[in-house]
């Protein structure tokens, strides 16, 4: 039954006046629990209630003999407000991590895992919007920590390692915030990515003794950054790419021949990557290709030649998860890895929020699966990348996808092998 809005206002009208003139609905118990307060009526058939309120307002309030009390805390009381983020509500960093410059001088806290956002969607070929990703993707981690509280039945020692829950572990996780990167010069947006990597590289952690990254973009192009800077304190690392594309593709045949300008995008910069010596020579995987070539021919004959294998999106229904995973794991041994994550690894179904949709990609399920069996690698950064809400349903699914990888990006570099 609809009411009119009429009748909706009046109820709340006559709490509102009962509550601000103080008057108690439910008489308070001197003993029992919350339960028989709230419930005792239901319970144990013995209502505690004012029936003074007919009296006040007439017949028709008798809708507020089943109102709740409520006893505020004192006027000065602050203990439940003194907190900055809410599920709903706050200043928002992924999962509530806390937040402070990675980049100053003036700041020497420890950073063992940073999380940092590149704002940057300006090298893409089809369709742009993934600059808004990183706000995206931290929206989508509201639920992941910070707002609970432990059980004081359970002592720090018998808790399991959680990212989000600090007694559990002695980590430094932080959320950075996003790099200033200038929406106008590719040039100019891409060094002061490198510049803020590299500045947080330079800090130390309680853990590890460089800090280890997680880069949400943006646009794919923002990995050759990040391998950039990790490669400069660690030397070439091997990468686990998961995407739909090679990204290894000659500057000549995907957007090179108008400007040089141009050669740099997001198709291109794995590319770069080997050229310039930040990737290991010939020992990287992709993982999830399936996306058409420029020149089957040309395109992987250079892909090899950059040092790539690849492992096909079909080859899940021949090898199954454990076979990626087994491959993978056997590739690098203790070696330093990094992983990146194009959002578009995942079907449509999964991820329509992205650049450059290919049918017959992996499920959620899928990649946060063989994410998992990865643990034990070293791996020293990460990202995910070409996440575009203005493309996303209105469920959010393709940012959901992407905090969920970085939480399982956390949970292995949290791992320390004994």
């Amino acid at each position: 039954m609809q009411m009119g809005q009429s009748q909706m206002l009046l109820p709340l009208t006559l709490v509102s006046i009962a509550l601000a003139a103080q008057i108690p609905l439910v008489k308070e118990q001197s003993q029992g629990s919350l339960m028989d307060g709230l419930f005792g009526e239901l319970v144990d058939s013995e209502a505690t209630l004012d029936k003074t309120a007919i009296t006040e307002y007439g017949k028709g309030a008798s809708h507020l003999l089943y109102a709740s009390s409520i006893k505020l805390p004192d006027n000065d009381d602050i203990s439940d407000i003194n907190v900055d983020q809410t599920f709903f509500g706050g200043i928002l960093t992924y999962a509530h991590l806390p937040h402070f410059s990675c980049v100053s001088h003036d700041d020497d806290r420890p950073i063992d895992i940073a999380i940092m956002g590149a704002p940057f969607d300006t090298a893409v070929s089809y369709r742009p919007g993934a600059r808004f990703g990183p706000e995206a993707i931290r929206s989508g981690a509201r639920r992941f920590g910070g707002v609970g509280h432990s059980s004081p039945q359970t002592k720090p020692g018998e808790r399991p390692q959680v990212p989000y829950d600090p007694e559990s572990h002695n980590f430094s996780l932080v959320d950075c915030g996003d790099v200033p990167m200038s929406p106008f010069d590719n040039r100019v947006a891409l060094n002061q990515l490198y510049r803020a990597q590299r500045a947080t590289h330079k800090r130390k952690g309680n853990v590890f003794s460089t800090p280890k990254i997680i880069t949400m973009g943006g646009d794919h192009t923002i990995a050759l950054m990040a391998l950039k800077s990790v490669s400069e304190k660690v030397g070439p690392v091997h990468v686990i790419h998961f995407d739909s594309h090679i990204d290894t593709w000659d500057p000549r045949q995907l957007g090179g021949g108008i400007t040089d300008y141009m050669k740099l995008n997001h198709g291109t910069f794995l590319h770069y990557a080997h050229e310039k010596g930040y990737v290991h020579p010939d020992n990287n995987y992709h993982v999830g290709i399936r996306a058409p070539m420029v020149d089957e021919v040309f395109d992987r004959k250079h892909d090899r030649e950059c040092g790539f294998k690849t492992i096909e999106a079909t080859d899940i229904d021949h090898i199954g998860i454990k076979g990626i995973v087994n491959t993978l794991k056997e590739a690098f041994g203790d070696e330093p890895v990094y992983i990146s994550v194009d959002i578009d690894v995942l079907d449509p179904a999964f991820a329509p929020g992205t650049g450059t949709m290919e049918a017959g990609g992996f499920t959620s399920r899928e990649l946060l699966s063989i994410l998992r069996g990865l643990k034990g690698l070293n791996v020293v950064g990460a990202d995910v990348v070409e996440v575009s809400p203005p493309f996303d349903t209105n469920a959010e699914i393709t940012s959901l996808a992407a905090t969920f990888v970085i939480d399982e990006f956390l949970k292995l570099m949290m791992h320390i092998k004994k």
